[in-house]
């Protein structure tokens, strides 16, 4: 019960981290807006063309008299647009993510970046991302779609049919949609799809509480591209919890003590300097030991005795020539 209101708080968590990053949650709309736009005009020429799809799968009925040949068709039309508007809800997810990496790659490194810790996203081309990412979609649709037949099936058993079936197919869609989901942060630290799935099964209340919620505000396509942004976050931060990145340690040479130095004596009238030592340098005393600290002065050999005799003292040249020039004036 505790992990399943946790996912329910990173969903809630994820929305408030676009809303106060309001250009990321501009930016993670991009790919859902493109979605919903393919989406939407295969869905209308799907509509358009579904009574001819009918009529081209039903030649036997060309003869058939008013009103069982429209019935008929309008019936077959009706389920081949109910089939499209269904794997439109169930792909829209996976395209999205599919069509948004580069943004959404973005958009979590933002997200680990301003919680702290981000991971080394492994060196790895766009294509191999996108490659890898249509792979994984791939599988969970696989797998998803095997979930959806064994329901479909059990539909049909009384009372279970009616009550347990769409629960279980709630919650089918809403853990492969946290797979989906946390698929971007969880690749950035370097975990395959396989133990992607092992973590989510394991924390299964998390994967639900985040999940499940989704897909139900995912009905309504718009909600879609309102809240996709901030589910992407949210799978980032629920990511976060199921593979945290450690900190790599600190040099030992920064958390090694640093030797004390010599003890300062305590200096009366020293100025306190807070975030200084208490004793100030100004009144330190002389080191015992020091061999300059005390006793006589070193002899200057010069201090005493006879000035040294200038070698040049008789040179002839120490006489003045001009003293007796007869242009100095007087």
């Amino acid at each position: 019960m505790r992990d399943l209101v946790a996912g329910m708080g990173y969903l809630a968590k994820g929305q408030k981290w676009v809303g106060r990053h309001g250009r990321w949650w501009a930016f993670g709309m991009i790919p859902a807006l493109i979605t919903l736009i393919g989406y939407a005009v295969a869905l209308v020429f799907l509509g358009g063309w579904s009574e001819d799809l009918a009529a081209s799968a039903t030649p036997f009925a060309d003869h058939w008299g008013s009103p069982w040949q429209g019935l008929l068709r309008g019936a077959l039309a009706l389920i081949v647009f109910g089939g499209g508007l269904l794997i439109s809800l169930i792909t829209f997810t996976a395209v999205t993510l599919l069509v948004g990496q580069p943004f959404y790659e973005s958009l979590c490194e933002k997200v680990d970046e301003t919680e702290g810790g981000a991971p080394t996203p492994p060196d790895v081309p766009l294509w191999r991302e996108l490659l890898v990412s249509a792979r994984d979609s791939l599988h969970v649709l696989l797998r998803v779609a095997g979930f959806g037949i064994l329901l479909f099936a059990l539909g049909f058993v009384p009372v279970v049919g009616q009550t347990l079936v769409p629960v279980a197919g709630f919650m089918v869609s809403g853990f492969f949609l946290s797979v989906e989901l946390t698929a971007v942060a969880l690749q950035r630290r370097g975990v395959p799809q396989r133990e992607r799935i092992r973590l989510l099964r394991a924390r299964l209340g998390l994967a639900l509480g985040f999940g499940v919620p989704l897909i139900l505000a995912f009905l309504v396509p718009l909600v879609t591209v309102l809240a996709m942004p901030g589910a992407v976050a949210g799978a980032t931060l629920l990511a976060r919890d199921l593979v945290p990145v450690e900190e790599e340690p600190a040099d030992e040479d920064d958390d090694a003590p640093q030797p004390a130095g010599p003890p300062v004596p305590d200096v009366p009238g020293a100025p306190d300097v807070p975030g200084a030592p208490a004793a100030s340098y100004a009144g330190r005393q002389p080191v015992a030991g020091n061999p300059y600290a005390a006793g006589p002065a070193p002899q200057n050999p010069y201090a005493a005795g006879p000035a040294p005799q200038n070698p040049y003292a008789g040179s002839p040249y120490t006489e003045n020539p001009y003293a007796e020039n007869p242009y100095r004036s007087s």
